[in-house]
């Protein structure tokens, strides 16, 4: 039984029977109750599909994972923004539908060819690395999307990310206020925007207060993970120049380069400090307690949800927004000691 059925049992046509399934006025009361009394002695229920047929819309909202080395969905935080996201849009009446990217390389599919066979209302893209050229020809179409920490080129699009030059910042003024005058950062190789972001504002950071930017205290690991963390801090010890304090671009850098620190005997705030960025759930059970920069995920997901809707629906035009974070100071980062300060 389908909407091509009910239609010809009812006499009339197709288009006649989509626009009663979605409500439209233009049709004759005898008409609709002909074709409702079918539906319901048949046990018809309409598909997505057959309410598309009408209002050239699906309620499906594709979510994507841009690149190749691409955040998946064991990141915490992207993990905290999509389930934000999910529940907004879900309010709004709306369900996901997730685009894998595994066998992207190995084929000629892009993400628009695929979101125009799903028929997907609109977009949201999850930064990841090493991004793909087809998520530009998504961004240039008509389908409005909307990118999570990673910037959209196209009039039918926009962007929401924390404020990451002022994570930095904060994190510079806070390290600077408890004494410290040796910073150093734990980055990230890959191409990443929003590391990057946040590596070109620790160095302006520490340029604004007079403080020493020395090569040997900019270290960069393969990935944002606990155990690539706890490797790059083990080659820096062995390398034999500490700073006094550093900054890790994600809290599971900063847990591994803890990890790493006392197993070479150094006291985590005494002889190194240590400050991450996320305050994922695990912060605040490290030994000592993560100091950290907390992300509003809730509220990013939830205006994604919402400016998202009102752009498929033609209300906003909307620029990009910037979330503002906020510091969470806790043991792993306490007063530096005055034979220690610079």
């Amino acid at each position: 039984m389908n909407i091509k059925t009910i239609a010809a049992m009812a006499g009339v046509s197709i288009a006649t029977v989509s626009k009663i399934i979605n409500n439209y006025s233009d049709v004759g009361e005898e008409t609709r109750q002909r074709v409702l009394k079918i539906m319901e002695e048949t046990g018809y229920k309409p598909s997505s599909s057959a309410k598309t047929l009408a209002t050239k819309k699906s309620s499906l909202i594709g979510v994507v994972f841009a690149g190749k080395l691409n955040s998946d969905l064991d990141h915490p935080i992207f993990v905290k923004v999509l389930n934000s996201f999910k529940k907004q849009i879900g309010l709004l009446g709306y369900d996901l539908l997730f685009f894998s990217n595994e066998t992207f390389f190995q084929t000629k599919e892009d993400y628009l060819a695929r979101c125009r066979h799903f028929q997907v209302d609109g977009c949201i893209v999850i930064a990841g690395d090493n991004v793909e050229p087809s998520i530009d020809d998504l961004a240039r179409s008509d389908i409005p999307c909307i990118g999570i920490d990673i910037a959209l080129g196209g009039s039918n699009t926009t962007y929401l990310m924390s404020d990451n030059a002022k994570i930095a910042a904060k994190v510079v003024e806070h390290l600077y206020m408890c004494g410290y005058r040796e910073l150093g950062l734990l980055g990230i190789d890959r191409n990443s925007g929003v590391t990057l972001i946040r590596e070109n504002s620790f160095r302006d950071a520490l340029r604004s207060f007079g403080l020493p930017l020395k090569p040997e205290w900019f270290v960069h690991s393969p990935g944002y993970e606990k155990e690539c963390g706890y490797r790059a801090m083990k080659e820096w010890i062995a390398a034999g120049s500490l700073p006094r304090a550093l900054f890790a671009v994600t809290d599971l850098l900063a847990m591994g380069a803890m990890e790493a620190a006392k197993e070479h005997g150094l006291r985590v705030p005494q002889d190194l400090a240590i400050v991450g960025c996320d305050d994922i759930d695990a912060a605040p059970f490290t030994d000592p307690p993560l100091t950290t920069v907390r992300q509003d995920t809730e509220k990013i997901g939830r205006l994604a949800a919402l400016m998202l809707f009102d752009m498929i629906n033609n209300q906003i035009d909307p620029s990009a927004i910037v979330v503002e974070s906020e510091l969470i100071v806790r043991g792993s980062c306490g007063g530096a000691r005055s034979d220690r300060m610079a």
